[in-house]
């Protein structure tokens, strides 16, 4: 018989505190709506009441057995915060991976058919830097644009491949290696190494991308170069996992390569 593990909160407020009581149940797994009102202590047709709201919400969904499950909704503000409370760690990654490398370090996140560079170790104040921070171009092609798809559900991709200057074979092969690696399609003349950089759940929440001109960067990525992009990567992962918000969980993850895999 399932049980509930953890109480939850009270806000005082009747409508907010049983919403609550379901979300609660269904955090510690999927949940019959007859589970629902055994563990709530709700009535029934007050507990299928709630759950249907919540659903319409994006709070609740169904999974094929009819059963209760944490809504789409709950995850993507989950990732979102990661993803802010990450930046906040990203400096020190992004200015150390720098100077070990020499080459310029960037985070990008997808934003719809757009990647957005969201932090970067060139000096902001830096005149000849064609990618400071707010920068938006297109998720068509680049070794970003591929970290930032690769692991996307498949619908996600089938829209993300319209008009892109990569194929679903050069995504498998992102997934399988764990990185991308070609010619930066918005700094002339330079090439990228990207990675992703994970949350919990492995889910991909932005690219980490080393970009720089040859001779610098070489033609195809050394194995000191891709260590330290992966080992930075996985400090970010580390600053992701340390802001983990307790009791939330995405309920539907695509499964992809581990970082360096």
């Amino acid at each position: 018989m399932k049980v509930l593990t953890q109480e939850p909160r009270i806000s005082g407020v009747g409508v907010l505190d049983k919403a609550s009581a379901l979300l609660a149940i269904v955090e510690d797994g999927p949940a019959t709506l007859a589970e629902l009102v055994t563990i709530s202590g709700l009535t029934r047709p007050t507990a299928h009441r709630i759950a249907q709201a919540l659903e319409r919400l994006d709070l609740l969904t169904r999974d094929h057995c009819g059963r209760y499950l944490l809504g789409t909704r709950l995850g993507n503000i989950a990732v979102e915060v990661k993803r802010d409370r990450l930046l906040g760690a990203a400096l020190p990654v992004l200015t150390d991976l720098a100077a070990l490398t020499g080459l310029d370090a960037r985070i990008f996140r997808r934003r719809g058919e757009h990647q957005v560079c969201v932090a970067t170790s060139v000096d902001p104040f830096c005149l000849t830097d064609c990618l400071p921070v707010g920068t938006a171009r297109p998720a068509k092609a680049g070794a970003a644009s591929q970290v930032l798809l690769a692991w996307e559900e498949p619908e996600e991709l089938y829209e993300g491949l319209r008009g892109a200057r990569f194929t679903a074979a050069q995504l498998a092969l992102v997934r399988r290696r764990g990185w991308a690696h070609g010619p930066d399609a918005a700094v002339p003349e330079a090439v990228s190494i990207a990675v992703p950089v994970r949350a919990d759940e492995n889910l991909v929440v932005c690219a980490l991308v080393l970009t720089g001109k040859r001779p610098r960067m070489p033609i195809e990525p050394n194995r000191a170069l891709l260590g330290a992009v992966i080992d930075a990567a996985s400090r970010l992962c580390d600053a992701a996992a340390r802001t983990r918000a307790p009791g939330v969980r995405r309920p539907v993850a695509h499964a992809g390569a581990v970082v360096g895999s």
